[in-house]
């Protein structure tokens, strides 16, 4: 195997390496509940309009 063929599979596996930890880190993101404070602040949002 050529130097260029190592760092080739080389990049591709540390390529693999970030998808994998970035797929973690925002399926951890989409399952963490909302904020109470940005609850709040959406409720205070739809109050408003609905005072229009």
């Amino acid at each position: 195997m050529t130097n260029e063929m190592a760092d080739d599979k080389s990049r591709a596996s540390i390529k693999e390496q970030i998808n994998q930890n970035l797929k973690k880190a925002f399926d951890q993101a989409l399952n963490e509940d909302v904020p109470d404070r940005f609850k709040d602040l959406l409720a205070q949002l739809r109050a408003k309009e609905g005072d229009k």
